[in-house]
């Protein structure tokens, strides 16, 4: 077959040639170069950056025959021969499908022998997490104590699995994630020795997808060239792949600025339809207004992890969100990606998200607000009038506000009303007027509804003559009826004695009525 993926065909052959891992090429060249050559290395860190291919260039490098600068010339035989993997002194291992002890007790009593055309013998033992307990038990001696003309070189992807007693023998380097801009960089260079036309925003969300692994980079790569052909456009990428438009990220901020509350509705439409992950979908939206928040702190695009086409639209929406907004929908997005785990239906739940964030108003600091009051003229002069002073209440208004206590059948005198300053002026309560109830059924003495004075200091009450209290009483005749009733005899002709009279009693020990 003459079709070799990008992965194995543009694989690193040099120490310079390894993207992204400067820190560790860097090291060991060094380290060659001056004969300071370990026994054991251990390589760890994400996929596809590059531990594999360096432990061969390791390999390369101690049995080249020519080598220049440390680096391995690819042409002599020794470099061939492990290239093509037929060297018998270059054994790589899948620790994956090789875990067991057999396995092991083999491998260690093939290090007794010595190499055959080669100055070392070189063990590569891949995803060596893999391994058994009692498989790395059994490697601790041979691990700790080899021949001289023998080097380990362990890789794996989780650390954290292998024993403390393998890392402390070995020699460890952490390999990192390669940034978003080398592997684009890889991918422009693979696409002009392939005579590829591709843009620098369909890089850009390639080189994203691949989290930075250059090896699925290429896979994503080769992919999309399989469907495009020469010629790879966004839309082609997005549709083969189901990436997620970075542009509707765009959309929701736009609607956020202008209080569009349609937008939720039709963004999560749009999510639904294509099948997107709602999951992704906000970590890309999560990810979104992490940009905006770059560009308005730092207030340049140098921290931004997108295309070069979007670097003004972030600095646009920058200058329409302050930073403490940001923080806000960024922490609610945070809560949210955690919700939708426990959520049924994660449609309308990202609804309701996106219409509250929508709704979200513009916050203000304590600071803010108290800037903006230092700043305000000293004086009133610029407030309303109504912010200012009270006016005093018009005649009409008092007695409005009066209570109604002649409803209570008391005649209170009226006091001398004291003005105080606009600022003391508190409205009086309202008086509610008590409901008298139905006792017409019931034999009660007329005494009993006689209440005694509130006040400790008797007040001498005004002699009022029946006319004057009919004048102060509208329903003064309703009140006599009631007091009739009350003693179940008819109203009270003028003939009859008033000393008889319950109604007569009552008022007089309201009011001293005379000339009854």
């Amino acid at each position: 077959m003459s079709f070799q993926v990008s992965a194995r065909k543009y694989r690193p052959q040099l120490f310079d040639t390894v993207l992204g891992q400067d820190h560790v090429t860097v090291t060991l060249k060094n380290a060659i170069a001056r004969g300071r050559i370990a026994h054991a290395y251990l390589l760890t860190g994400p996929r596809g950056v590059g531990k594999t291919t360096t432990a061969r260039i390791i390999a390369k490098s101690l049995n080249c025959l020519n080598p220049e600068n440390s680096e391995p010339c690819n042409v002599c035989a020794n470099c061939l021969a492990i290239s093509s993997g037929n060297s018998m002194d270059f054994i790589e291992i899948d620790a994956a499908s090789n875990r067991g002890i057999d396995e092991v007790r083999q491998l260690t009593e093939s290090v007794r022998y010595a190499p055959v055309n080669t100055k070392y013998k070189v063990y590569i033992i891949d995803e060596v997490h893999m391994l058994t307990k009692e498989s790395f038990n059994a490697f601790l001696k041979t691990l700790e104590e080899p021949p001289a003309h023998t080097i380990f070189i362990f890789a794996t992807t989780d650390i954290h699995k292998v024993p403390v007693t393998i890392i402390s023998r070995c020699q460890r380097y952490d390999f990192r994630r390669i940034p978003l801009d080398i592997i684009k960089a890889g991918l422009r260079d693979i696409a002009i020795k392939e005579n590829i036309t591709i843009d620098d925003k369909t890089l850009t969300l390639i080189a994203k997808k691949a989290d930075g692994g250059m090896r699925d980079a290429e896979s994503f790569f080769d992919q999309a060239t399989a469907y495009s052909g020469d010629v790879i456009d966004y839309e082609s990428v997005i549709k083969v792949f189901n990436f997620i438009d970075e542009d509707i990220y765009f959309e929701v901020t736009d609607a956020l600025i202008t209080k569009d509350f349609k937008m939720p509705f039709l963004v999560c439409d749009r999510v639904y339809k294509n099948g997107w992950s709602f999951f992704d979908f906000f970590n890309g939206l999560l990810e979104h207004f992490r940009n905006i928040l770059s560009v308005a702190a730092v207030k340049d695009t140098s921290l931004l992890e997108s295309a070069a086409v979007y670097f003004e639209k972030y600095k646009s929406l920058a200058s329409h969100f302050s930073e403490g907004d940001l923080l806000r929908i960024m922490n609610y997005i945070s809560k949210l990606t955690t919700e939708l785990r426990f959520s049924q239906n994660h449609k309308l739940r990202s609804e309701l998200a996106l219409s509250q964030i929508t709704g979200f108003e513009t916050s203000q600091t304590i600071s803010g607000l108290v800037h903006q009051l230092a700043s305000l003229p000293m004086g009133n002069q610029n407030l309303p009038a109504s912010a200012t002073t009270i006016s005093s209440p018009t005649e009409d208004e008092k007695k409005k506000s009066e209570p109604a206590v002649i409803a209570e059948t008391h005649v209170v005198k009226e006091e001398k009303v004291v003005e105080t300053p606009a600022t003391e002026v508190k409205p009086e309560p309202e008086v509610e007027t008590p409901t008298v109830p139905d006792f017409s059924e019931f034999e009660i003495d007329v005494r009993d509804f006689i209440s005694e004075p509130v006040n400790e200091e008797f007040i001498e009450p005004e002699i009022l003559s029946e006319a004057e209290i009919s004048a102060q009483l509208p329903n003064y005749h309703q009140e006599k009826k009631f007091f009739a009733s009350l003693a179940k005899r008819k109203p009270v002709e003028e003939e009859e004695k008033v000393e008889t009279d319950p109604f007569i009693l009552f008022l007089k020990e309201k009011f001293r009525v005379i000339e009854y």
